[in-house]
């Protein structure tokens, strides 16, 4: 007899409502942040921003770029009207507040959207501006895991009465979902150590 639903969805169930407000402050400020160094940057040209550092991490150099406005207005404007989202999302699930099929459903194209959004920024920063932003990369490492996440109750409310494979890769994936956070992280911050690793030596020798 396959497991019950309830098994595939305990290990989200359990801390998603926190992830959602601690991750979600944690982006909203970096973003928040990030705005308020665009509007100074647009104010002064000459300005620099706080997380401009040294050549591989620079804010400025990205904040100059038309990657940085891929709607035509700051990208921090999403993570900020995002993360404000995801933070009221994990204080009403705190607060006992059960949503209906049809939110979850808007949550998780919300997500999927922004790990996109991520995920193509990541590959512009690393290969097509040069340059890392520290604001930026926080941003990364939350949103990772709350999509990671929300897509694991997504795939174990969707398989709840149904058997088969899909049931099968829904309760491995849980099993899992640590490791499976851990190499996408470490995928990503190989990425960032090969592409830089030129500078990253200088630094030591």
């Amino acid at each position: 007899m396959p497991p019950s639903a309830p098994e595939t969805t305990r290990p989200t169930d359990r801390f998603l409502r926190w992830l959602y407000l601690i991750g979600g402050s944690i982006g909203f400020v970096a973003a928040f942040v990030l705005l308020v160094e665009k509007i100074e940057l647009l104010k002064d040209p000459s300005y620099v921003p706080s997380c401009s550092i040294n050549p591989v991490l620079s804010c400025g150099s990205i904040m100059k770029t038309e990657q940085a406005e891929l709607f035509g207005f700051p990208n921090p404007v999403l993570g900020v009207a995002g993360f404000a989202v995801v933070i009221t999302v994990g204080a009403a699930m705190i607060g006992g507040v059960q949503f209906h099929r049809w939110f979850w459903t808007g949550l998780q194209l919300g997500v999927i959207a922004g790990a996109a959004l991520v995920h193509w920024l990541i590959f512009q920063s690393l290969y097509r501006i040069g340059a890392l932003c520290p604001y930026c990369m926080v941003v990364w490492v939350v949103t990772i895991p709350i999509c990671w996440y929300t897509t694991l109750r997504t795939l174990a409310q969707s398989t709840a009465h149904k058997d088969g494979r899909l049931l099968a890769l829904t309760l491995k994936a849980s099993e899992y979902h640590g490791t499976v956070l851990t190499a996408w992280y470490l995928v990503v911050g190989g990425l960032i150590t090969q592409r830089f690793w030129e500078y990253w030596t200088t630094l030591w020798s």
